[in-house]
């Protein structure tokens, strides 16, 4: 992919920030190759907590100071947090990423999915989601500490890592929240980099999301002789979810998708119970809330009713949801320190917004917050290698990572530095 134009740039700072990302990025490359090494599925605690070892300790000459916090869920592994103290005036900056990725072990080693270098790719779990994101931001830090030592020194860095973000940000964001002040200069998520092409993409709004449970009562009977008594829950589900599917409003960039139902029992009974869990997505907060209401009116009774009168009945309710991160003054702030810098750097940078959630999801509201700070990459979250038909593992664009480094120590310099406006 294009480098930066070191003949354009007259600034020495500018030159020396580009050659050390490049010198760097090979032992980048080999504490990725480390950390893709351990399976962290987001429910194999002692995996997660490996990677947070590691994590820990790869970042620990920088100067960090190391805690572990315990989830809610005892079935995740420890949160990460580590501190770096400045100067008691200076601005503090928050670093995101994560230790979870979404591969149990049995379905890497079924799909023979490691670490692999291919055709100017690395594939592997987590190589792009997002332990790509955790060596670009170690690679960034090192930059900014190369190059800019004074700004490194002063600032006050606090690096979080959610250990079960592939399942819920709401316990890591109370987390952030307790860890950092509420003068914090901005909060940078390292998830990946949006951008397919020679260019740069960062996130600056994400859609929300919540989850709901369909739950459908009806009444059983035998299916051969007294069908009419009976109340078919599962006829009556897939009339609910049917109607619940035309919420999908592609002008307002709402989708409704169910995911999950099942009901019944045998073919000779009418069945009694049925149920479903469904998603909805939406940018708008607005929207989204119009739509949660319209999924949630679905309670009540149904419109399936026996030959006694009696009704099914349906029950709709809220399972979790990360409310929508919109566009907002502060994000965009911070997207025009970088989109400036990209300048500098005579690199491509553009904004984003994505449907999938991230921990920016749970900041944005308390702190000023930018993400797609991590690497390039492709096909995250599949661990299928059949080419033929179009199934292409996880993948991380390796010669991604020395210009982003030093669009992202650039961008912190200049936030260190120079007032946000």
């Amino acid at each position: 992919m294009p480098q930066p134009n070191l003949n354009a740039l007259t600034e020495q700072p500018h030159q020396r920030l580009i050659t050390f990302c490049q010198q760097q990025c090979p032992a980048t490359l080999e504490m990725l190759r480390r950390l893709v090494a351990i399976n962290s599925f987001t429910t194999h605690p002692a995996g997660v907590d490996a990677v947070g070892a590691l994590t820990a300790q790869l970042f620990e000459p920088l100067g960090f100071d190391t805690k572990f916090v315990a989830p809610e869920r005892k079935e995740f592994g420890r949160h990460l947090v580590m501190k770096r103290s400045g100067t008691p005036a200076a601005p503090t900056m928050a670093l995101i990423s994560h230790l979870d990725t979404v591969y149990p072990a049995e379905e890497e080693m079924a799909n023979g999915f490691q670490w692999r270098e291919e055709n100017g790719r690395i594939h592997g779990p987590g190589t792009v989601d997002i332990k790509g994101g955790t060596a670009l931001l170690h690679l960034t830090l090192l930059a900014l500490r190369h190059c800019f030592p004074e700004t490194f020194e002063a600032a006050n860095w606090v690096l979080l890592f959610n250990s079960c973000e592939e399942v819920d940000s709401r316990d890591f964001g109370q987390l952030c929240r307790r860890e950092l002040p509420t003068d914090t200069r901005a909060c940078l998520v390292f998830e990946a980099d949006g951008a397919n092409d020679d260019s740069f993409a960062l996130v600056a709004a994400r859609k929300g999301r919540a989850t709901f449970r369909v739950e459908v009562e009806g009444r059983g009977a035998h299916a051969g002789s007294q069908l009419h008594r009976g109340i078919n829950a599962v006829t009556q589900l897939a009339r609910t979810i049917a109607d619940l599917h035309q919420l999908t409003d592609p002008a307002n960039e709402v989708t409704v998708n169910v995911g999950l139902c099942s009901g019944g029992t045998v073919v000779n009974r009418v069945p009694h119970e049925a149920h479903a869990f469904l998603e909805m997505r939406a940018f708008s907060p607005a929207v989204y809330e119009q739509v949660k209401a319209a999924i949630l009116a679905h309670n009540g009774p149904g419109n399936i009713q026996n030959s006694e009168g009696q009704s099914a009945k349906v029950r709709v309710s809220v399972v979790d949801e990360a409310p929508p991160w919109p566009t907002n003054a502060a994000s965009e702030a911070l997207l025009k320190v970088w989109l400036e810098c990209g300048e500098a750097l005579e690199l491509k940078v553009h904004r984003q917004e994505r449907g999938g959630l991230s921990d920016g999801n749970v900041l944005w509201e308390q702190y000023p917050t930018l993400d797609g700070l991590g690497p390039r990459g492709w096909d995250a979250h599949c661990s299928e290698h059949q080419p033929a038909s179009g199934k292409l593992q996880e993948a991380v664009d390796p010669a991604s990572f020395p210009p982003k480094a030093a669009l992202n120590a650039l961008a912190l310099q200049r936030l260190l530095t120079v007032p946000v406006s």
